[in-house]
């Protein structure tokens, strides 16, 4: 087990992390009362999987303490379970789980595991924004949260095809089925968890209860660019905005909602204003005491937005938080 330090610059709670996944429903999240990040999933390198506890430590002037991960790096596939599913091929991989030498760098863990809660941005300057009372009034209320993003484009890929045009609690329990019956189980800070598969795992599986033939060809192609780096969040995000969600358009079952969606919580951009997001929108709109016919103004609506500028993606999520919590208070 390799441990590392990551140390936040500008606001961080790991605690609004965790209360965030709880609700989140593509990351069917539970947590404990010990307020330990427990994490399972596919390293960036395609092949390995990661098992992750993440916990911060308190400070006494309430400030975001230092965060220490402890990590492991498995190497090798698991054997699927037949049960419902057809097995993957032998040549996937050993059946055995055991922790492997890792062969992904640990450093490159490391700055996966920094993606993941959004601690590779500077956010020193994000309470800046607090200028502007809607700003202001998020942060008050969601203090320390930062976007949680799907551990990697080819996660966030892979959610956005599974989930198209079927009920989102359906979606994640086909997601869930998938990471216990083919993904890599491990034991991590006295829990189990099962990891999402790699992409090598995902091409050999052929027949998914619930998932028609052409969402699994999407599937297949989605791990395909996987492997070809074209799934990769650092060449994503080097990309101008507009060419990198044009390259994600070009992959299979990829609209511009999706691309977006990858962009922002699976390469984990932090500077961009969803244009096919509705919902964000009308949010924003009622924030800003604005008409509800201006919730389809885009141009009107990215012109508030640029105010967040570099923290679109940041504001736009805990517009998001805001919105989904009233209307569960709501209903």
């Amino acid at each position: 087990m390799t441990a590392v330090s990551l140390t936040p610059a500008g606001p961080f709670s790991l605690a609004a992390s965790v209360r965030f996944l709880e609700g989140f429903t593509p990351a069917s999240y539970s947590g404990t009362a010990d307020e330990v990040l427990r994490l399972a999933f596919p390293a960036d390198d395609g092949h390995s999987t990661v098992a992750a506890a993440v916990r911060q430590e308190g400070t006494a002037d309430g400030g975001a303490g230092t965060v220490h991960v402890e990590f492991t790096v498995y190497t090798g596939e698991p054997d699927g379970d037949p049960d419902g599913f057809p097995a993957v091929p032998a040549s996937a991989g050993p059946g055995p789980v055991s922790p492997g030498e890792p062969s992904w760098p640990d450093a490159a863990v490391r700055a996966q595991l920094a993606r993941i809660l959004s601690l590779d941005v500077d956010g020193s300057g994000f309470p800046g924004l607090a200028a502007d009372p809607v700003a202001a009034g998020l942060m008050a209320e969601f203090p320390g949260l930062r976007p949680v993003c799907f551990h990697s484009p080819y996660e966030a890929a892979v959610w956005a095809v599974i989930g198209h045009r079927i009920r989102m609690t359906q979606a994640a329990a086909i997601k869930a089925r998938l990471a216990e019956r083919y993904g890599r189980r491990v034991q991590i800070a006295g829990r189990t968890l099962h990891a999402f598969p790699t992409p090598p795992v995902l091409r050999a599986i052929t027949r998914v209860p619930g998932l028609t033939e052409v969402k699994m060809e999407r599937l297949h192609a989605l791990a395909e660019a996987a492997d070809t780096g074209e799934l990769d969040a650092a060449r994503l995000r080097a990309l101008p905005v507009d060419d990198a969600l044009a390259a994600l358009r070009t992959l299979p079952g990829i609209g511009p909602f999706s691309a977006e969606l990858i962009l922002i919580r699976g390469a984990g951009h932090p500077d961009v204003f969803p244009r096919h997001e509705p919902r964000l929108h009308a949010a924003l709109a009622t924030a800003y005491g604005l008409d509800e016919a201006v919730s389809g103004d885009i141009s009107r609506l990215a012109g508030i937005a640029d105010g967040w500028r570099p923290y679109r993606s940041w504001v736009g999520l805990l517009l998001r938080v805001r919105a989904e919590l009233m209307g569960r208070h709501a209903s």
